[in-house]
């Protein structure tokens, strides 16, 4: 009869004879870089978890100018080979077969997702290269030879975090501690001051969602918070303020707050999968409710009019007067100053236009969150003012806020024009506010 320890333990002795494990000492470029050679040869194949595994302990120990040189040398070294890809394309158009064409692919990708893949294979393999990817993004501006290397992290975390391998949790005050922990210091968009707020943002009135990743334990991905309301909520404080006993008969689920967990993973599109799954989950628990929408920040606003030209504040305010407005830029503005509110009509036309019409290279808005609701289908439903009047709400757009309504029956027809035709969709109600 055949021992399982004993067959794993022969194993393991013969993979000890056959490759040399090399001594691992801290901040050892040289030993990483030729681990990541052994891990792409032969014998990397056959023993790649204990590479991968050698490979991930040493990237944590480098500095932060080590680091820098890993990236820059495994960027060159697995990158693909233009010679080859010529040859490769050349046998391809010689014969149009299945294998050339493959092999044209492979060829044409080069090594670096395939070193990713093998370290991938260490236990904690895809959390070190979620930090790895934060690491690379803090010195990408200064190093632009290394956007390459980060398109290939990108694309592996498209496969490697498609919402099909993530888990989604709802998170309520039953929730693991750690796990609680976590989405407090995640909160990216209203800070979550304590365990009391915590609480109130998990009550009957609020719903609480989160992903999660089967090789990241108790460590949230991306999560959203939800309040159920009559119509969609118009105020940040309103919101998370504590729960009073009131009308329960909601109608609408009002998204107010998407974090993205993880800087690694930027850019990585989770945000609109977890709001389709979300509306999805709600429909089911709470057929009730009908309209789902956001509160949204306008992050960015504030910058955007402080820098901007009097004669284009003039083009966009038409009739109104500049003076009304002047004030905005000034640097004794405290919140809750009552002239915003005094000059809505203004604030209303400079919003709509910041959402509308300031673009970017690619002729879509150049606010994150605009283009995200649009994107996934939503319009310009309402602009709110005096909706977060805390510091964070006021230094981003003087305390206003979006709600971008997702009207269920419509968002695969606003979808397809904003992408196609690069449509930013308003409801009367804005084309009301801004004549």
């Amino acid at each position: 009869m055949f021992n399982l320890k004993e067959i794993i333990s022969s194993i393991a002795d013969v993979g000890q004879k056959l490759f040399k494990k090399k001594e691992l000492k801290k901040n050892d470029l040289d030993t990483i870089l030729s681990l990541c050679g052994d891990l792409l040869s032969t014998k990397g194949a056959a023993f790649g978890i204990t590479v991968a595994r050698d490979i991930t302990d040493l990237y944590s120990s480098l500095s932060n100018e080590n680091k820098l040189l890993f990236f820059k040398k495994i960027n060159e070294k697995y990158k693909p080979s233009h010679t080859e890809v010529s040859k490769a394309i050349e046998e391809y158009q010689r014969t149009q077969n299945d294998k050339n064409l493959y092999n044209l692919s492979i060829t044409s990708e080069g090594q670096r997702r395939e070193l990713f893949k093998r370290i991938n294979m260490s236990p904690n393999g895809i959390s070190t290269i979620v930090s790895l990817r934060e690491d690379l993004l803090k010195i990408i501006d200064k190093n632009k030879d290394l956007i390459p290397l980060d398109d290939d992290l990108r694309e592996l975390f498209k496969s490697w975090f498609n919402p099909g391998f993530l888990k989604l949790e709802k998170i309520t005050w039953d929730t693991k501690a750690a796990v609680l922990e976590k989405i407090m210091k995640y909160e990216r968009v209203h800070e979550i001051k304590d365990m009391d707020e915590l609480k109130r943002r998990l009550g009957e009135d609020r719903r609480f969602f989160a992903y999660f990743h089967p090789a990241l334990e108790d460590e949230p991905i991306i999560f959203v918070q939800v309040a159920l309301t009559n119509g969609l909520g118009k105020s940040i404080q309103e919101i998370t303020k504590p729960r009073t006993d009131g009308d329960k008969n909601y109608d609408t689920a009002t998204f107010y707050s998407i974090s993205n967990c993880q800087d690694g993973l930027s850019r990585v599109t989770l945000g609109n999968f977890l709001i389709k799954r979300v509306v999805f989950e709600i429909q089911e628990e709470l057929p009730n409710i009908k309209n789902f929408g956001t509160l949204s920040p306008i992050p960015g606003f504030r910058d955007w009019f402080v820098n901007l030209d009097e004669k284009l504040v003039k083009n966009i305010l038409g009739n109104i007067p500049l003076e009304n407005i002047s004030f905005l830029k000034s640097s004794s503005l405290k919140i809750g100053d009552t002239r915003i509110i005094s000059n809505k009509n203004a604030i209303y036309k400079l919003v709509a236009h910041y959402l509308m019409n300031e673009k970017n290279l690619k002729q879509l808005p150049i606010n994150d969150v605009c283009r995200f609701h649009l994107g996934n289908g939503a319009i310009i439903d309402d602009i709110v003012i005096n909706a977060n009047i805390s510091e964070v709400g006021f230094n981003r757009s003087f305390g206003v806020m979006v709600n971008y309504l997702y009207e269920l029956k419509n968002i695969e027809k606003n979808h397809e024009e904003y992408i196609n035709n690069k449509t930013t969709i308003i409801s009367n109600k804005v084309k009301k506010l801004i004549q």
